[in-house]
């Protein structure tokens, strides 16, 4: 235990130092993000958190290839998403383009690896609802809809890895319920890389060493939580956790990208453009900080993912657990729907009672 606890800490050390080392690469070869019309910051922030995290995951499974199955296979592709996603950030690649990659990733994830959804387990009251061969196209979109929920949800310092620590921790604490340590030690890796990236993200040693994500973070994370959210849950006959519980793991990144994603349907924009109408800028117009945003945002995916934790732990039916997460997700969805009706009338009502006592 003392030993994997120093291997942590070791892991974390080394994260960021190839932090340091890859903001002067990315300073160099203009792998940086500038402020424009929908990115508010100061500044030239270089694109390296993925990379780092990357590089460090690469050399953990290095010293490890045994850790988790076909880890070779894990490696190369997170590698080829984080190459796409730094060349996205670069050049700014058509979304087709990123989703044809994503789509061969997880065709290789389910022809090397053998990870692939096979079942939904009895969601819906009739019995285990094996999928059979759609199983194969579900799996793409699976991945695909997981890598992009982590994407889009990266609008704010510190969000995409807080919400990203919140799954990791989220499913290590299953995984250790369930007697799987070398899962569970994974996932906390995966949180030590995060670490380093966090605290230059959140400015903690100065607005001189910030670092961003970039596109090439947010798909190695999105990639790796549903890697190791279909190895634990289609893992043979008695699998660590239920796919039910998966969903609630992930809760507020798929919701926050599915809300959206219907609301630019229904106004008759593509579902891809980007805007900023998403829970952290909603959160902003209210009033809160940026600080006091992503404590608000990682609070309540905390409290989805502890839900998910007791219904898994308690055997609560998956019936009632898919019921009640499809009521959140209608819930969150219609309070979304109508949040500038009500945050325009707060603003007018304020304004009034301002002038009011001048």
């Amino acid at each position: 235990m003392f030993s994997q606890f120093v291997d942590l800490i070791f892991i974390s050390f080394f994260s960021m130092v190839t932090l340091f080392f890859m903001r002067k690469v990315a300073k160099a070869i203009n792998l940086v993000d500038r402020p424009n019309g929908r990115k508010h910051h100061d500044g030239a922030i270089p694109l390296v958190g993925g990379i780092s995290i990357c590089l460090s995951l690469l050399y953990f499974l290095f010293n490890n290839p045994t850790i988790i199955p076909h880890s070779g296979a894990f490696a190369t592709c997170i590698t080829l998403l984080v190459i796409l996603g730094a060349l996205d950030d670069k050049f700014d690649i058509s979304f087709k383009v990123r989703f044809l990659v994503q789509a061969l990733v997880s065709i290789a994830m389910m022809h090397v690896a053998h990870i692939e959804l096979t079942t939904l387990g009895n969601m819906f009251g009739f019995g285990e609802v094996i999928l059979g061969s759609i199983g194969y196209p579900i799996t793409i979109l699976a991945v695909i809809g997981a890598i992009n929920a982590f994407n889009m949800v990266d609008g704010i310092d510190g969000l995409l890895g807080g919400l990203a620590s919140v799954t990791f921790g989220a499913l290590a604490i299953l995984m250790i319920n369930d007697n799987q340590s070398k899962l569970a030690y994974v996932c906390f890796v995966v949180i030590a890389t995060l670490v380093p990236y966090i605290l230059l993200n959140l400015g903690v040693f100065g607005r001189k060493f910030k670092v961003f994500m970039g596109d090439a973070g947010s798909m190695l994370i999105g990639f790796t939580v549903i890697w190791l959210l279909l190895l634990s849950s289609q893992n043979g006959s008695n699998p660590p956790l239920r796919p039910v519980t998966a969903l609630w793991l992930i809760a507020l990144p798929l919701m926050d990208m599915s809300a959206i994603m219907i609301r630019r349907i229904r106004r008759g924009d593509s579902p891809f453009k980007p805007d900023r109408e998403h829970l952290h800028h909603i959160f902003q117009r209210l009033g809160l900080t940026g600080h006091q945003t992503l404590a608000a945002i990682c609070l309540l995916s905390s409290a989805m993912a502890g839900f998910g934790i007791w219904g898994e732990m308690s055997s609560v039916s998956e019936v009632v657990m898919f019921t009640l997460f499809l009521l959140t997700f209608a819930c969150y969805a219609s309070a979304l729907a109508y949040i500038w009706r009500v945050t325009a009338y707060l603003k007018r009502r304020f304004s009034n009672d301002l002038d009011k006592l001048h």
